[in-house]
């Protein structure tokens, strides 16, 4: 499919103060460059997720949708040849998470649903104990923003397949995801590989987020195994984001006055050998 020749570029920014697997060839540490394109990352979701209603404007920080993980998540920029940001995407990775409680997905409209809550709770959690029985790595994948011009283009779905290219350069990966029935994004990601989180034999049903004013899914993804049909691609991609400028931002540089101004665990427990709608579906 040569997804990897575009009119768009990679660029891959690390979770702020972790060492990186060797997988990734191109290994840069330039925490001022990190500092601008993880403001560049953040503006251009806000302005995406603000169009498409899932945000006010009283969500942005001086134009920014910021959140308390994105220094801790693994993001994928796919850039322009101006160097603007036209796509992105994050991986949350866990390494000691123990229950719903640890996740970001927690803050999912359905974990209050009264009749659906605790088997969203339970189903997560029967996640979490498959990826340690599996020795995989597990995580969320969320913040997939798409610029409206490209939309009808391949780099939506280009964009969402790097979420198993990554996992699989991570070493292999279960996780889940919410996403929305927005621009089709719940569709493009069942397409891929993605199934209906389920609990007791059932897919937990689609709710409704009045936060994002729109129908969600929680989605369950496996990165050693995309869709058939697509896994060619996806090895194509890991190639890409093998070989694309992977820019680390130095925690241990005292001097820095960037976003990271502390350390986080130093290794994650997958690592070295292992280090992801059209958003706002997955904020």
């Amino acid at each position: 499919m040569l997804f990897s020749q575009t009119r768009t570029r990679f660029v891959v920014l690390p979770p702020c103060g972790l060492p990186v697997s060797r997988q990734f060839r191109n290994i840069q540490f330039d925490s001022r460059h990190y500092d601008e394109l993880l403001a560049d990352m953040q503006r251009f979701r806000g302005e995406v997720y603000l169009s498409d209603g899932a945000i006010q404007a009283a969500d942005l920080i001086n134009g920014r949708h910021k959140l308390s993980i994105d220094v801790d998540s693994w993001h994928v920029l796919s850039l322009d040849s101006e160097g603007g940001i036209r796509a992105c995407l994050r991986y949350l990775a866990h390494q000691n998470a123990r229950s719903f409680d640890d996740l970001w997905v927690r803050g999912a409209a359905l974990a209050d649903c009264p009749k659906f809550g605790s088997h969203f709770r339970w189903a997560v959690e029967a996640e979490i104990l498959h990826a340690r029985q599996m020795k995989l790595g597990f995580g969320e994948v969320g913040g997939w923003a798409v610029a409206e011009e490209f939309r009808r283009t391949l780099e939506p779905l280009r964009v969402i397949l790097t979420s198993y290219a990554l996992g699989q350069l991570l070493g292999g990966c279960t996780g889940v995801a919410t996403a929305t029935s927005r621009h089709g994004s719940a569709g493009i990601l069942r397409r891929i590989g993605l199934n209906p989180l389920q609990w007791d034999g059932a897919a937990l049903p689609p709710y409704y987020d009045k936060r994002y004013g729109c129908q969600m899914e929680v989605l369950r993804f496996d990165t050693r195994s995309p869709n058939s049909k697509y896994q060619e691609a996806v090895t194509e991609l890991s190639a890409a984001l093998a070989r694309s400028p992977v820019i680390c931002h130095d925690a241990l540089d005292k001097d820095s006055e960037g976003v990271c101004d502390r350390l986080v665990t130093p290794l994650l427990a997958f690592l070295p050998t292992v280090a992801v709608p059209v958003q706002p579906a997955m904020a």
